[in-house]
């Protein structure tokens, strides 16, 4: 017999509430019939709790509805001033960015963008650049969201929007390491800039099995600090980065491209612009449109893209992350969902200061279910229990094996669950579990919220 209680509270809670690790802890969990709406099983289902990456379903949701599955970014060419005869540019060349946060990511295919944008400069017939190379990325608001924390915003996780994002804002440090305890030797780079080279104080010790190494630094600023610890006798070990400045990458990879076929330019006139300078009287050379929105959104929530989803917020918002937050809050206001019960400071749930009442969740996914245009995007996007994404290893062998799909969230001591999951019984349920503050791993944790899932599909 399955311990839930219909419309009622669960053994579980019972249960947690004697279990040493969760004393003290903030726990919620809301299970609802997809189709109608109706609340089957609920605990604690009206309190505010830090939901982490489950936020990316409000964020996707609302981006795919407002903008739509076919929205496309457009990054531009133009070169502005006059164009001779003989080949010669008497003016610059521009790259204007539009938020695109796929350009050259490794999500999507391979090749290099800034090669194929060289061949389309050298079809305009031009043949000299006299003047500037410049990354402009003026669009997005220059800024790291007020609530991230120190330890985030310099790692690849913390990547920071850009208005001409590039090779998904992150850098990679290679590291050999030998006997545990010793100091790690960094050996790599890449890509590193022209002139602007990186500056890493290596603080990394090898020990541990995974990957416990953090960059802190100025997330705009060239000099970092690398601390942790590896696991022991690795050789070129990647660690990930933010980048400080993906526009100046971005047109720095355009000159070495325009190089390579001929066209020539001078390497100190190639700079980034996040002021937005008198763009007039410009010229288009070429337009490269993003993949679809659909698309962009299967890979934010399958991999938990915190930068292809702070990307999008600011593009609802008009560069501005807080105006992206409050027409979300909006859209969903008017489409009747309690928008009291959720408090967002960002799109990608990184910040502890976000909260979310897991009934709004739940209702949330109910209303994408019945929005089968919706539905099948976000769905499609979710992790499936034991076999994609985050889920990869949650319920293997067991009921919800290919039956469950969820989108996952994890920052310290937060664990945090929701999706979907088809019932012995034949219905599809919309669910969502959060645990804030345990006093056990991350692992136990999950351990925990894995029991929970396998009893749910009893209903």
């Amino acid at each position: 017999m399955p311990i839930f209680l219909i419309g009622q509270k669960t053994d579980f809670a019972n249960e947690w509430k004697k279990d040493k690790a969760l004393k003290g802890a903030s726990l919620a969990y809301c299970v609802m019939d997809a189709k109608t709406a109706s609340i089957i099983s609920e605990y604690n289902a009206i309190e505010q709790v830090i939901p982490a990456s489950t936020l990316k379903i409000v964020s996707t949701s609302a981006a795919l509805q407002i903008l739509g599955a076919d929205f496309r970014y457009a990054t531009k060419l133009f070169y502005t001033g006059s164009l001779s005869a003989n080949g010669t540019l008497n003016g610059d060349l521009i790259i204007l960015g539009s938020g695109d946060p796929t350009l050259q990511s490794e999500k999507f295919g391979a090749g290099s963008v800034t090669d194929f944008w060289a061949q389309k400069i050298k079809e305009k017939g031009i043949k000299e650049i006299q003047g500037k190379i410049i990354g402009n990325a003026a669009c997005f608001d220059h800024v790291v969201p007020d609530d991230w924390i120190w330890a985030d915003i310099s790692n690849y996780f913390g990547a920071v929007p850009c208005g001409l994002s590039y090779r998904d804002n992150k850098f990679k440090l290679y590291f050999n390491s030998g006997a545990a305890g010793t100091k790690t030797s960094l050996e790599k780079i890449w890509p590193d800039y022209l002139d602007k080279k990186f500056k890493i104080e290596n603080e990394v010790l090898a020990g541990g099995n995974e990957d416990e190494a953090y960059v802190y630094g100025n997330p705009f600023g060239f000099s970092k600090i690398v601390k942790g610890t590896l696991p022991a006798n690795k050789t070129n070990y990647e660690v990930e980065a933010a980048l400080p400045d993906p526009a100046l990458l971005c047109a720095q990879d355009l000159y070495l491209s325009l190089n390579k076929i001929g066209i020539t330019c001078d390497k100190n006139k190639v700079l980034s612009d996040y002021e937005g300078k008198d763009t007039a009287n410009v010229h288009l050379i070429y337009t490269q449109y993003s993949p679809s929105l659909d698309k962009i959104i299967f890979h934010t929530n399958l991999s938990s893209n915190n930068l292809y989803c702070e990307s999008l917020v600011k593009t609802l918002g008009k560069g501005n992350s807080a105006k992206g937050i409050e027409r979300i809050k909006k859209h969903f206001s008017e489409r009747g969902l309690y928008t009291d019960q959720l408090y967002m400071v960002d799109a990608s749930g990184l910040s502890r200061a976000n909260t979310i009442t897991v009934a709004f969740q739940t209702q949330l996914l109910s209303k994408i279910y019945r929005d089968s245009s919706t539905y099948q995007i976000i769905n499609a996007s979710l992790p499936v229990s034991g076999k994609s994404g985050s889920m990869s290893n949650m319920g293997k062998g067991s009921a919800i094996e290919n039956n469950l799909r969820a989108k996952t969230g994890y920052i310290k001591r937060c664990r945090a669950y929701c999706g979907y999951v088809k019932s012995k019984s034949g219905n599809d349920l919309a669910f969502s579990i959060i645990f804030n503050n345990y006093n056990c791993s991350a692992r136990e944790a999950k351990l925990k919220i894995e029991k929970w899932m396998i009893e749910m599909e009893n209903l």
